[in-house]
């Protein structure tokens, strides 16, 4: 659901602002997947005065991520701007064939074994050790959406661990920016039933690999911040 609650201001956000960045790996790192070559491209731009990154995809997948460590307590408010150049014609959230987006902000959480059956858990062990990383747990996705309307949340269609969340759907804000202020603790526990873990990650994906299309986004400051009391 969205927040309505005021957050503080973005010298309190607990993840680095693009604004303030001195270059891509200036508290974030590149998102790369297994078995995808073709990576998004992203770059610091200047854009009417302040800077942001600019992401084009064209048949590719890749992100930039903050990697933290954060209790999300009652209430953390994620907030942050974007704009699109277009939305995907054959993009839908519900398929496998169309779970590209021109922008996403996703939201990674810590693994949770105690909620995870034996084969998950084995499974897991065995990516880790191929690719010496501890995977994430559950995550929230929050996308552009080409066809699921603003407000609809789905599994996505590659695992049920990760729930995507249209906040902006299909074309009618297209090359306009858009503010996007959630309430991430509030969204978990209606994705999950439950209270969110530690949050682990935030990462901004422009992502064409399954469609074959291409986009354009911008992506304005990522606020993560604790709401006032």
């Amino acid at each position: 659901m969205a927040t309505t609650a005021q957050a503080d201001s973005k010298d309190d956000s607990l993840i680095k602002g693009f604004s303030a960045m001195t270059s891509l790996e200036d508290g974030w790192e590149p998102l790369e997947f297994p078995k995808i070559d073709r990576h998004s491209q992203y770059q610091l731009v200047d854009e009417s005065g302040e800077q942001v990154v600019k992401a084009t995809t064209d048949n590719s997948a890749s992100g930039l991520i903050a990697r933290v460590s954060v209790e999300p307590g009652d209430s953390l408010i994620l907030r942050w701007r974007w704009k699109v150049s277009n939305v995907y014609e054959q993009g839908n959230a519900r398929e496998k064939d169309g779970d590209d987006y021109p922008a996403r902000i996703y939201v990674a959480f810590r693994f949770e074994p105690e909620e995870a059956g034996f084969f998950e858990r084995a499974k897991r062990k065995a990516v880790e050790v191929m690719f010496g990383e501890e995977l994430p747990g559950n995550a929230l996705n929050y996308i552009w959406a080409n066809q699921l309307p603003v407000g609809d949340m789905v599994a996505n269609p590659f695992t049920d661990t990760t729930m995507m969340i249209a906040v902006n759907s299909g074309s009618a804000n297209t090359g306009n920016w858009v503010t996007v202020e959630r309430d991430i603790v509030a969204d978990y526990r209606d994705a999950f039933g439950r209270p969110p873990p530690e949050l682990v990650g935030v990462a901004i994906m422009s992502d064409s690999d399954n469609t074959g299309e291409s986009a354009t986004a911008w992506y304005g400051d990522v606020q993560l911040v604790r709401p006032r009391d």
